[in-house]
């Protein structure tokens, strides 16, 4: 019975990291921030990260840890599973290099606003949209690395793999809002993108987006 409460838990745990991650990181709160605080939304960004590891942080540390073993790998696939861990982890760093880091982060709106250069209208964010390297495979490569990444393991227990599911769960809910602010934002441009690339998973790696014909 204990098992089933602590599974419970874990999955309530992450619901609220994410229905949290979501609601801040929605345009309505944005403009309720911009309204409140003028240009001082230009912290919001990092405030937002720092607030997400934290949070992140004490699910790790503070949520139930189930003591069942779903898998140990053995010699030599333990070693060999840590190939495509290293796959993900490359192509987690070539996607993210086709993004503005400093925006993600926050560290670019902060420069700004001490140049007095903030634009209000950017709110958390100046987005470009890039479908350059990876993105011509697939529209959020940065998910998909990260889930080889995180399933890549020589070893999985009963919280990891539900910290996995929720991982892919909330992956794939987000990327569903980040495109709607995208196709509201680029219109056609996005749609076309969108119908022509898969989401995630790159299903069309021999025939990517022709970019120079169509941008």
């Amino acid at each position: 019975m204990q098992i089933f409460v602590d599974v419970f838990l874990i999955f309530i745990l992450y619901f609220l990291f994410g229905y949290t991650h979501t609601f801040l990181s929605s345009k309505k709160n944005k403009y309720f921030i911009k309204n409140k605080f003028g240009n001082l939304i230009a912290f919001y960004r990092l405030i937002f990260n720092i607030i997400s590891i934290l949070f992140l942080v004490l699910i790790f540390n503070y949520a139930p840890h189930p003591d069942i073993t779903i898998y140990d790998l053995q010699n030599p696939y333990d070693f060999l599973i840590l190939i495509p861990q290293l796959l993900g982890l490359v192509g987690f760093f070539w996607s993210f290099n086709y993004l503005c880091a400093s925006e993600i982060i926050g560290i670019g709106q902060i420069k700004r606003w001490l140049r007095n250069e903030y634009d209000m209208e950017d709110l958390d964010e100046k987005t470009t949209l890039n479908i350059r390297g990876p993105f011509r495979y697939v529209r959020h490569p940065v998910y998909f690395f990260s889930i080889l990444f995180l399933i890549s393991r020589p070893t999985m227990d009963l919280f990891y793999l539900i910290t996995f599911i929720c991982a892919v769960i909330y992956f794939y809910i987000g990327s569903i809002y980040e495109e709607r602010k995208l196709v509201e934002e680029y219109g056609d441009l996005y749609t076309q993108y969108q119908a022509m690339v898969p989401r995630i998973l790159p299903l069309k790696i021999f025939n990517p987006y022709k970019i120079k014909e169509t941008f």
